[in-house]
């Protein structure tokens, strides 16, 4: 194997949206997510119902009209 050819692999902080924070080992360095296992619904059971610009009204009326 070659010598020095291995990049640094220093400790790094991972901070997540909903607070948790996360100490692991990282090439990149320390860096914020939007989801984590702590608040990801998958993991959580908890499922969030995100609308984005009206997408899920806007489904409901074209599907509704349909019956």
């Amino acid at each position: 194997m070659k010598a020095d050819i291995h990049p640094d692999y220093p400790k790094a902080v991972v901070t997540c949206a909903c607070g948790a924070v996360m100490e692991t080992y990282s090439t990149r360095g320390s860096f914020s997510t939007d989801v984590c296992s702590t608040c990801h619904p998958f993991y959580t059971g908890k499922q969030k119902l995100m609308d984005t610009a009206g997408r899920v009204d806007k489904f409901r009326k074209k599907y509704a009209a349909q019956k």
